[in-house]
């Protein structure tokens, strides 16, 4: 097996690691709101599936590149990730994982938007409409060895 990326550069984690196990966001709360803050605790911990280090070490998901915006009783939330090599062929699997994890976590309904950073990737835009079309995520989901790979990714860390 070939790496696609054999030598990441691995950035420090934030040292301070955030509960998350209780984070909901509730339907029957309009006025509960949900920051970008909160939004990174959940996906920093996502592993790479590629090499055994969480999307934060690899700088695949960084804070400032996440942004949560309230309209009315709607929250919209935008992320951006950057695959650590422009022909990152694991970039769609990456996108799968964010939106799954967020999906599960947030009881709310969100409207999530998912797209790799500008100029991060040379199939980005087929990608990022991969990664934002309700019927393909679906389909993808139901394919058992996708559905095993994003698990692995997104299980929670044991500290």
């Amino acid at each position: 097996l070939s790496l696609i990326n054999p030598n990441p550069l691995v950035h420090l984690e934030r040292k301070e690691k955030k509960d998350t196990s209780g984070l909901q966001v509730s339907v029957d709360d309009p006025d509960c709101f949900i920051s970008s803050n909160q939004i990174y605790e959940l996906l920093r911990d996502i592993k790479d599936p590629e090499h055994p280090y969480t999307l934060e070490q690899l700088n695949v998901v960084q804070e400032d590149l996440i942004s949560v915006k309230q309209i009315g009783e709607d929250i919209m939330i935008n992320i951006q990730f950057t695959p650590t090599v422009a022909h990152c062929s694991l970039a769609t699997l990456i996108g799968l994982c964010l939106r799954t994890k967020l999906q599960r976590q947030l009881e709310r309904k969100c409207k999530i938007d998912i797209f790799l950073t500008p100029g991060s990737h040379s199939t980005a835009n087929e990608i990022n409409k991969q990664i934002n079309d309700k019927e393909r995520v679906e389909a993808a989901m139901q394919n058992p060895n996708l559905t095993t790979l994003v698990e692995e990714c997104i299980q929670e860390p044991q500290y």
